[in-house]
């Protein structure tokens, strides 16, 4: 476990597992790394596994003086990369993290091997909405019945409760002020004019059932960005990199190996 140094003196925690092509996974608005648990350690039997708590989370600093942006979270991605020493990687974005994703592949193209997008959007006004009803439960995500209602819209019901070490890892338990930060990050970006200038090899992957981020917004993606590749897993909800499991990790392996680093 290490920490990485921002421009601006932030410090940004990262780990790494297994050996190979290195592959950053980007976690969602106001979790951590702790929602890979469970992938993180599938995706490291073929990659060496950088998972990183985006500023405001985890056991990175949780500055809340100035707002964040999607830029500024993939140049906190930059800066572990560099703490490690890593010309190129493969990135894994999820959810929110798909955008900073999105942001660090026009960025910092040379940076970026492949790309894996899941249960994201593009933002702006082109970005479907989520059902009120869903919004309503981001917004009491804090209190018991909003982590029930995240529970349920992340996974089925039935596999939501029999899987609560995993819930546990998607409720929000990072500061109330840097929550907030990573809301307005997402609410604020549109990277619809960024997309066409994507040049990684993409793969965009969704659950059918998703309400957090409607599943159209995944062939707007796929349809937006130059060769990407669109799948759409069936009966499951957000929470696919889980629920989907073994076919998700298998798509995502399958797929970085046709786009090595090196050829």
């Amino acid at each position: 476990m290490s920490h990485a140094i921002a421009a601006d003196g932030t410090r940004i925690w990262y780990d790494t597992l297994g050996e190979g092509e290195p592959l950053l996974l980007v976690h969602g608005q106001s979790l951590d790394h702790t929602m890979w648990n469970g992938v993180a350690e599938e995706l490291s039997r073929n990659h060496r596994v950088v998972r990183m708590d985006l500023r405001g989370t985890g056991d990175s600093d949780a500055p809340v003086d100035a707002p964040y942006t999607m830029d500024l979270l993939a140049r906190d991605a930059l800066a572990v990369l560099d703490d490690l020493g890593l010309e190129r990687a493969h990135v894994y974005g999820f959810s929110m993290g798909g955008k900073v994703a999105q942001a660090l592949a026009v960025t910092a193209p040379g940076r970026v091997g492949a790309l894996v997008l899941g249960s994201t959007a593009p933002g702006g006004e082109h970005e479907v909405e989520r059902p009120v009803e869903a919004s309503m439960a981001l917004r009491r995500a804090n209190t018991e019945e909003g982590r029930g209602l995240i529970a349920h819209l992340f996974y089925t019901p039935a596999w939501a409760d029999t899987h609560p070490d995993t819930v546990a890892t998607i409720v929000p338990h990072n500061p109330l002020r840097a929550q907030r930060r990573h809301y307005e990050a997402s609410l604020h970006h549109d990277g619809w004019d960024l997309l066409p200038d994507i040049t990684a090899p993409t793969l965009v992957l969704h659950g059918e059932d998703d309400e957090l981020t409607p599943v159209a917004n995944a062939k707007l993606l796929a349809d937006r960005i130059p060769g990407a590749r669109l799948s759409i897993l069936p009966g499951v909800r957000h929470g696919y990199p889980h629920e989907a499991e073994p076919r998700a990790t298998r798509e995502v392996l399958d797929f970085l190996r046709e786009h090595p680093l090196t050829r």
